[in-house]
């Protein structure tokens, strides 16, 4: 019922504005999504916390403007003391925070919004948590998934892996670029396209559907890492 009520709450504007209600829905929403190039950390690729930071540092001086602190086999507390210092660092470049799964630890930190699995707490559960102060992103493996989200209240999703990744293999084969062009013609909030997206694939996914993309090594193993981000944001424009 939760999920329902979150539905119909988002397309309330239809029958006032016939015609207009589905346009100006996904406009509000992709507002409030103002960001294409979504940097989600793993510190496995660095030798310590430190390393880590200054990495997510160099993406955001290259122009990264959301970043998703994804860390899932670690501690509370080590997670809240990582996510404090992910919160001072976005805030020196006006950059989004967002905490994977952990909505407490979003509340506890002011992050702009929390991303969930499609497996655990649902997305209109996290905004009733939140009080609706935490945007919500999804991350998503189909077509069903990807609607279903929507359903939920979810603000925007991740779709993929679209392409070949080592850190995808576990969700089988990559779905290819046609899943971001029949998800589009279902949903109305924005796609992040997810999994093996390089420089050179960025106009094929978009062309596809998709608003924008989710990278982790293509930025984080680059051997320059604002030089790589500046290259993103330019092919994201």
């Amino acid at each position: 019922m939760e999920a329902y009520r979150y539905q119909q709450l988002a397309y309330l504007i239809v029958p006032i504005i016939p015609g207009m209600g589905f346009f100006y829905v996904q406009n509000m929403r992709e507002k409030r999504i103002d960001f294409r190039l979504y940097l989600i950390t793993d510190r496995r690729l660095f030798p310590d916390h430190h390393s880590l930071l200054i990495a997510v540092e160099e993406a955001l001086k290259g122009g990264v403007k959301a970043v998703q602190l994804r860390e899932k086999d670690i501690g509370t507390r080590e997670l809240l003391d990582m996510a404090y210092d992910f919160r001072s660092l976005t805030d020196g470049y006006n950059a989004k925070l967002f905490i994977n799964d952990r909505v407490d630890i979003a509340l506890a930190v002011k992050a702009e919004g929390v991303h969930l699995g499609n497996s655990g707490m649902p997305a209109y559960a996290a905004k009733k948590a939140s009080g609706g102060n935490l945007l919500i992103g999804v991350s998503t493996h189909s077509l069903k998934e990807a609607v279903d989200a929507e359903k939920d209240g979810a603000d925007f999703i991740t779709l993929g892996p679209v392409f070949e990744t080592p850190s995808k293999k576990r969700y089988g084969k990559p779905l290819g670029t046609d899943i971001l062009r029949k998800v589009r013609d279902e949903i109305s909030i924005p796609i992040l396209a997810i999994g093996g997206i390089s420089t050179g694939r960025v106009e094929k996914v978009l062309q596809s559907g998709a608003h924008g993309i989710a990278v982790i090594s293509a930025v984080l193993t680059s051997d320059n890492i604002k030089t790589i981000t500046e290259e993103f944001m330019r092919l994201l424009k």
